[in-house]
């Protein structure tokens, strides 16, 4: 096996079954390392036992290394394989359907890993595509992207398109939704962009009547392509830190919000990450009653997240979600034409 691939490899898995991002990043750390050594470099600090003298290579990567390099599966790889079952029972079918992934971030917002990587991932996991869906400049606390540095994005994600060909990089954005309905970002961005997914970050708590004119002004606006985790909740806390404090959901009068969607041909989004499942069960089903759309996102931080639609697919097949209207099931073309399609219909 090749080190650096048991090393990212390793750090995959931790991720995948929610570890600390302070442990994932060590492995995910030493592998960029040694990708920097030249060869005889690398072949003489094996060969002599000082790969931990480098500078993010600590001991448990440089046994990792080792034990590759000799041409054996290392020993904390082959355990987390073993222990690395299905993530859930249920939404198999679902699963299988899966052409991509419409909701992702990476370090140059809240994300833990850089745009390549998470590409690189999705591309490995048999994805089709990946939209990359990094914060909007108020979302402070995120990091959220200035226009400067989300046209720099543009243009990594332009340089990447030939070789990670076939395999497609979305640009896109996870544009918070501001009090009044409005879009944090200015409409000439939006529509460059290949995916626009809107999400209510702030104010969570505000009555129910204000929160579905909040709302149905988003999805009224038309620069919009996807409802993201409509309710805002919480189940165990952030970023899959198991344990932590969780979030009831918003509340809103989710007839009307449903309806718009359908009306504005807007995709309700099926939340994957474990600690949000958004929406709950009472309210997908209810969206697919009303005829939505919908797409299975697992709104990935780290590459290893990027697994996590298991845990979307087993609820919305158990909520009846039909598969050809889950907008991810569809081919790259057949997502960009439709909201093209849609932006089009509201200019």
């Amino acid at each position: 096996m090749d080190p650096v691939q048991a090393l990212r490899r390793t750090a995959f898995l931790l991720e995948r079954e929610r570890a600390s991002t302070y442990r994932v990043q060590a492995f995910r750390g030493a592998a960029a390392a040694l990708l920097a050594l030249p060869p005889d470099e690398f072949d003489a600090r094996l060969a002599a036992g000082t790969l931990t003298a480098l500078k993010g290579v600590g001991t448990s990567s440089a046994e990792i290394v080792t034990q590759a390099a000799a041409g054996r599966t290392p020993d904390r790889l082959a355990a987390l394989e073993e222990a690395a079952g299905p993530l859930v029972e249920g939404g198999e079918e679902l699963r299988a359907q899966l052409r991509g992934d419409l909701h992702a971030h990476t370090d140059a917002s809240d994300g833990g890993s850089p745009l390549v990587e998470m590409a690189f991932t999705a591309a490995e996991l048999g994805h089709e595509y990946l939209a990359v869906t990094d914060h909007s400049e108020r979302l402070k606390v995120a990091n959220g992207l200035t226009r400067a540095r989300r046209e720099e994005q543009l243009a990594q994600i332009a340089a990447l398109a030939a070789p990670l060909a076939p395999f497609r990089l979305l640009s896109g954005i996870e544009v918070d939704v501001l009090r009044d309905g409005t879009l944090d970002c200015p409409p000439d961005l939006l529509a460059r962009l290949d995916v626009v997914v809107a999400s209510v970050h702030s104010e969570l708590r505000m009555p129910r009547d204000a929160m579905t004119r909040r709302l149905l002004a988003a999805i009224g606006s038309g620069r919009m392509d996807v409802l993201g985790h409509c309710t805002g909740r919480m189940v165990t806390g952030g970023h899959g830190r198991v344990g932590a404090g969780g979030r009831p959901p918003s509340e809103f009068d989710a007839a009307a919000v449903f309806a718009a969607c359908v009306e504005h041909d807007v995709a309700v989004e099926i939340n994957a990450r474990p600690e949000r499942l958004d929406p709950p069960r009472a309210l997908l089903r209810q969206a697919v009653e009303a005829g939505c759309l919908f797409t299975l996102s697992t709104d990935a931080h780290a590459p290893g997240q990027l697994d996590w639609q298991p845990y979307g697919c087993a609820r919305a097949q158990e909520c009846g979600v039909p598969a050809d209207r889950v907008v991810t099931t569809w081919p790259a073309e057949q997502v960009l034409e439709w909201t093209r399609r849609r932006r089009a219909a509201h200019a």
